[in-house]
């Protein structure tokens, strides 16, 4: 998920709760610009180290705190997760945050306060607090909100990845957000009890990386499970990646030897999407990533360029697709998320 203005964060795209959580994918996903947080007064770079940030001292007697800290994973979990956010905020205005689609499905392990949830990206999904969600691919926004404090590690998983670390496809969870506990136990009771003890991020996120390798190692290999996807399906995934979703999907399905229907058929079931719906995705989250990248840098917006730029017909084809995904227009959502763009807490996407 991704956020709007103060909230936890969300894989979902890029604007994360925490601001930061968050939703939203496995070998060969681009990466996701990362979770973003409101009203910084600390940024943890990489390493784990605070920064303090100009206009917001941080001490003890009640001064804003706002930490934030993204890594990637050890190495054998590439293949399954791109990127961890840890996030702590203290005394930042309460705030609602937009998790957007994005290509990777959302975990969040919360430290001190739950997670809440305002609104699913399947409406039919009561509102509900969290204290570990893992949320599926999705193609509408999920609402968060906060109160002025929140804290927790959002894990950015790669849908290809699912089978192997979580022993079930990314299909199960379309569209849906879940407790973490119902699918990976007394992991998430652990990861939450060791996390708090740690000193600082680094060796929280170092508890991050045990737990998921442990994970990995324990995953179940069965007829019904099997811990590699069909090469066809993996092949069509990374060639959206790699197109930014602008790859014709029946050049796609002819490229593999099944037919539209068929590949549409085993692609929902191993993503949660069909591949037009997904191209969709990608499409946006780089819209939205090259939009952030413009503001930050000071300029104006340019969506007509960026319309071009992304494979839109024209900018009112990108302002509906806009609305559609995220729920509002783009000036609306820059508008929200102007501080963390100012901040510099949103993540260029990588590979």
């Amino acid at each position: 998920m991704s956020g709007g203005s103060g909230s936890a964060p969300d894989s979902r795209s890029s604007a994360d709760p925490a601001a930061p959580p968050g939703p939203a994918g496995p070998s060969g996903d681009a990466d996701e610009p990362g979770p973003d947080v409101r009203e910084p007064s600390v940024t943890v770079n990489e390493s784990g180290s605070s920064v303090n940030e100009p206009g917001y001292p941080v001490s003890e007697s009640g001064y804003p705190v706002s930490e934030y800290c993204r890594r990637r994973p050890a190495g054998p979990l590439r293949r399954y997760v791109a990127w961890y956010t840890g996030y702590r905020q203290r005394g930042v205005p309460p705030a609602r945050h937009r998790g957007l689609p994005s290509p990777f499905l959302t975990l969040i392990f919360t430290l001190d306060e739950p997670l809440v949830m305002l609104a699913h990206p399947d409406s039919r999904q009561p509102p509900g607090d969290f204290g570990a969600l893992l949320g599926g691919l999705h193609s509408a926004p999920a609402l968060i909100t906060h109160d002025g404090a929140q804290s927790g590690i959002q894990v950015a998983l790669r849908p290809l990845g699912a089978r192997a670390l979580l022993g079930l496809p990314a299909g199960e969870l379309a569209e849906i957000d879940v407790p973490a506990e119902d699918v990976l136990g007394g992991a998430c009771t652990e990861l939450r009890a060791r996390a708090v003890a740690a000193p600082g991020w680094p060796e929280r996120l170092a508890v991050m990386d045990e737990i998921l390798l442990r994970l990995l190692a324990a995953a179940p290999v069965t007829p019904q499970v099997a811990p590699e996807v069909a090469p066809e399906v993996g092949w069509a995934w990374r060639q959206l990646l790699a197109s930014a979703g602008t790859v014709r999907i029946a050049d796609l399905a002819s490229q593999t030897g099944w037919s539209s229907r068929y590949l549409t058929g085993r692609f929902r079931t191993e993503t949660g999407l069909t591949p037009k719906a997904a191209a969709r995705v990608i499409r946006f989250s780089r819209a939205r990533s090259l939009l952030v990248s413009n503001v930050a840098r000071g300029g104006q917006p340019g969506l007509a360029d960026l319309a071009v730029a992304c494979g839109y017909y024209d900018q009112a084809h990108l302002a509906r697709e806009f609305r559609a995904l995220a729920g509002c227009s783009p000036s609306q959502w820059i508008a929200e998320e102007f501080r963390n763009v100012q901040a510099g807490a949103w993540l260029s996407e990588g590979t």
